[in-house]
This record gives C-alpha cells, structure tokens and sequence, in this order.
C-alpha cells in the first residue's frame, strides 16, 4: 500500500472535548469509518493532509472504535478558520514512513540504565517502537505507568521485540477512545 492509496477527503464537524484538560483551546473530529479503514493500521498513525486547504502534519489516535480521531490544535485551528462547531473539509493521507516517536524521559531513563533493553530497543522498528511508547503512555495512573516501564525494559532485555500484551487499537481491550464532545 503506498501513501497516495490512503488519500481520504470528507468534511467533519469539530467538536469540543468535554474535559479539555489545560489552558489551550483545542478540538477533534473522529474521522469516518470509510476513512480510517484505507490507512495502514488500527493503532496510532501519522498523517499529512489539510484541513480548510491548510496543511498540517498530525499522529492520528486510536478511537477504540476500529477508526481513528484527530486532535486540532488552536494555532492549526486559526491557521485553517476554523471554529468548534463548524464543519470543516479534510484531506489526509498516511505518510510514506511512520517518523520516529518522541520518546518520554522516564522511558529513556530506563533504557539508559539497561543496556540489553537498549539494544533491544535499537534494533526493532520504529512501529514496534511506537507500540512500546504507546503502551507506556496510555497508563492511566502513574504506578501503572511506572510499572509498565519496568516491564518493558524487562521484556526487551530478554529479546522481545514487541509489546506483548497491547492492542494498539484498543478494540479488543477498550482501552482508548475519542474524547467525549460536550454538549
């Protein structure tokens, strides 16, 4: 599948997150099944597209849905003209190669103290990568956080190269979702 095969166009209405968490203005639209369904995976994704004819460069999060949802930030939001409630047009596309995942201090504190979970880590690809993070990110309490970082250095450091015990998409284990839109 290349990059072009994925090229989706719709128009969404964005929505108000109900608990938008901070200081900054956001919004986020849950794209359409029939749009998530041509992008390579069911987990996080990166995209390019535009929204109003404004480019813009996003990683596409699982909605626990099979399908995925998009976050706006203020500055794409004015940069577009966009407002919370308008319906928008849209076009994305995954992107040739999945960047690199910022990697959280705390999970690179880990794998600094672990040499063989680091080259473990090194060696897999950047999708495992993402996956790991991904896992790590997704805790929702801090000693469960805590607690996944030390298995994951715990599992590298044996070999395994991929996250075990996580679905990417959060289907199987609803554990991720869109936002709730307020009213």
């Amino acid at each position: 599948m290349t990059a072009s095969d994925t090229r989706s166009r719709f128009k969404a209405k964005l929505l108000r997150p109900a608990k938008p968490g901070g200081d900054s203005l956001w919004a986020f639209v849950v794209l359409p099944e029939h749009v998530s369904a041509k992008l390579p995976r069911r987990g996080r994704t990166t995209v390019e597209g535009s929204i109003n004819g404004h480019a813009f460069r996003a990683t596409l999060e699982p909605d626990g849905q099979l399908s995925h949802w998009l976050q706006l930030n203020e500055e794409l939001l004015k940069a577009a003209g966009a407002n919370i409630g308008d319906e928008a047009s849209f076009e994305l596309m995954s992107v040739a190669q999945e960047p690199e995942p910022d990697m959280p201090s705390d999970l690179q504190e880990a794998l600094a103290a672990s040499p063989e979970a680091r080259a473990v880590w090194e060696d897999t690809t950047t999708i495992a990568r993402l996956d790991w993070i991904h896992w790590i990110t997704s805790a929702k309490q801090a000693k469960t956080r805590v607690k996944r970082i030390s298995d994951a250095c715990d599992m590298l450091a044996s070999g395994k190269r991929r996250v075990c015990c996580f679905d990417p998409s959060g289907y199987y284990s609803k554990a991720l979702s869109a936002p709730k839109a307020a009213d």
